[in-house]
């Protein structure tokens, strides 16, 4: 006989998810090993109780289902499925990416044929061992499909806490090799493991500009721009940072910025 599924539960709205842990708990090969409020109490509840599955509400305050999937180490990384409202356009990316998804109301048989798969792939360590490049397949899939929205927040991890930074607190983003170095306005100092231009194409143009190659910076807290010999400029912001502006990057900050 199999050994019980271990399963956490993570939704925001405690109706939706009490009646989940409910649905959960009437199958008597399953044991719920926890459950979370939010984003954040998700991710500390894998990592402590590293489950087999975890059901994520897709759209929850602060770190979303996906931000949790992104903030997760690998090694921490169990089955996903996400539990969301949204229309079958969006599920059929994640079928594609064999990742598996609930639609709310949740269906108690239709969470039965969820758990009978997981408990497949647990039994096969290999595919378990690959979900998280599902994972991220699927997102990327998602997102393509119905374009992302604009971030408003970035979880950031220190030691064993997440932190969340809110975007417009952000004052200047800095690529130092595989690392983006997140400077807030109050001169606070974060690292994420993320590509410059990935994370670009989710924030909002009108409020982040480049400077250089690796290099974005908060439009609204430029204060000063300074012209320097050879054409290019330095942008000095209201924390007190003095960044350096390529040359090309000093045209467009003239023709977008710098004119009545």
């Amino acid at each position: 006989m199999s050994a019980r599924l271990r399963v956490i539960v993570a939704d925001d709205e405690r109706p939706a998810r009490s009646f989940l842990l409910a649905l959960l708990r009437s199958f008597d090969d399953v044991s719920v090993v926890g459950e979370a409020a939010s984003g954040r109490e998700a991710v500390a509840v894998i990592e402590k109780e590293k489950p087999d599955l975890a059901l994520l509400d897709w759209q929850m305050p602060e770190l979303d289902g996906i931000g949790v999937v992104r903030i997760l180490k690998r090694q921490n990384m169990p089955l996903i499925a996400f539990v969301t409202a949204y229309d079958e356009y969006a599920v059929r990316a994640f079928e594609v990416n064999a990742v598996d998804y609930l639609l709310k109301p949740v269906d108690k048989a239709r969470l039965r044929d969820t758990l009978n798969r997981a408990q497949e792939r647990v039994e096969h360590a290999e595919i378990v061992a690959e979900q998280a490049t599902h994972v991220g397949a699927a997102i990327a899939a998602y997102e393509a499909s119905i374009g992302p929205p604009y971030l408003e927040r970035i979880p950031v991890r220190h030691r064993e806490e997440v932190l969340i930074v809110p975007v417009h607190h952000i004052a200047s983003i800095v690529a130092e090799g595989e690392l983006l170095n997140l400077t807030t306005i109050r001169s606070e100092h974060h690292t994420i493991t993320y590509r410059l231009k990935d994370l670009e194409r989710r924030l909002d143009p009108a409020k982040f500009v480049r400077l250089g190659r690796g290099t974005l910076a908060n439009v609204d807290l430029i204060t000063k721009v300074s012209v320097m010999p050879g054409g290019t400029h330095i942008a000095v912001l209201s924390n007190g940072q003095k960044l350096p502006v390529s040359r090309l990057q000093s045209r467009i900050l003239r023709d977008r910025f710098l004119k009545l």
